[in-house]
């Protein structure tokens, strides 16, 4: 097996282990919060080991740098919360294709970092993800679930898309492993004061799960698809991320029975479309 091949095999079973989010999201008995207090410290556990074999450093580039990386990983354990409450709310196949409209954000925000208007494509993809959004949303109103799930998810994919936009321009220079793990932590240290239910009540059941969560679906996942940009174009690497909520909603069917409407797909069939196109031009 080729770099290429083998790059491009971990790109595809990170997209996979991240889709399938969803699942825990809607079998772990605990609120947003409390799910990502637990994975963003033992996700950061798994991923120290990791960073130690692999022999990276974890010192920090410049003293700046510290406060700025624990920020990030503020922003990101935040974008956690509201991704996993969206999915809890809403649904996960709703709550994936909210979040994947991130790239659309990105494309606004890199202008703004160097004083630069957008071009004309990405007001016209943002259009389109508008009208997405206009067709997945039921009705108008805060008393409806799948309205208020799609608000969420809009919101985490505002703070991705933040989060990876000052990730790229600032803190560059790092292994993406070195970086989750730091943000890792951060999230779940900010998220553990929080928790509505103490470490030592949850029950074991659920304790399996967000192991699984935590060793799988975010080191491993996070991992693979770090060391796949040592090979691909981050264009190919985020290209192939945009299947992430096509993999979701097999895995959301399979798993717990969930099946999106067709105006869910129809809109999220539009979402996708603009945010790839956006990948292809970041």
């Amino acid at each position: 097996m080729t770099p290429q091949q083998k790059a491009l095999w971990q790109v595809h079973i990170s997209t996979l282990l991240l889709a399938g989010n969803g699942y825990f999201a809607k079998r772990i008995a605990l609120s947003a919060n409390d799910i990502i207090a637990m994975r963003g410290l033992l996700g950061a556990s798994v991923l120290l080991l990791f960073v130690l074999l692999r022999g990276y450093s974890l010192r920090f580039h410049t003293p700046r740098h510290a406060p700025f990386m624990m920020l990030l990983g503020v922003m990101m354990g935040v974008h956690w919360i509201t991704f996993f409450h969206s999915m809890q709310v809403a649904g996960v196949a709703v709550g994936m294709i909210a979040l994947y409209s991130y790239p659309v954000f990105v494309v606004f925000m890199e202008p703004m970092l160097h004083g630069q208007r957008p071009h004309w494509q990405d007001i016209l993809a943002a259009v389109a993800v508008v009208f997405g959004v206009c067709l997945m949303v039921p009705s108008f109103s805060l008393n409806d679930g799948v309205t208020v799930g799609i608000a969420w998810g809009l919101f985490s994919a505002f703070l991705f898309a933040a989060r990876n936009t000052l990730q790229r321009h600032y803190l560059q220079g790092y292994p993406g492993e070195v970086s989750m793990l730091w943000q890792g932590f951060a999230a779940g240290a900010v998220a553990l004061p929080f928790m509505a239910v103490s470490p030592l009540d949850i029950p074991a059941n659920d304790w399996v799960l967000l192991l699984i969560l935590a060793v799988f679906f975010t080191a491993v996942a996070h991992a693979f698809f770090a060391s796949s940009l040592r090979v691909l174009k981050a264009k190919t690497a985020g290209l192939i991320g945009c299947l992430g909520p096509v993999y979701s909603v097999p895995i959301a069917w399979l798993t717990l029975g969930e099946m999106p409407g067709f105006y869910t797909l129809l809109g999220g069939s539009i979402i996708l479309a603009a945010a790839a196109f956006e990948t292809r031009r970041l």
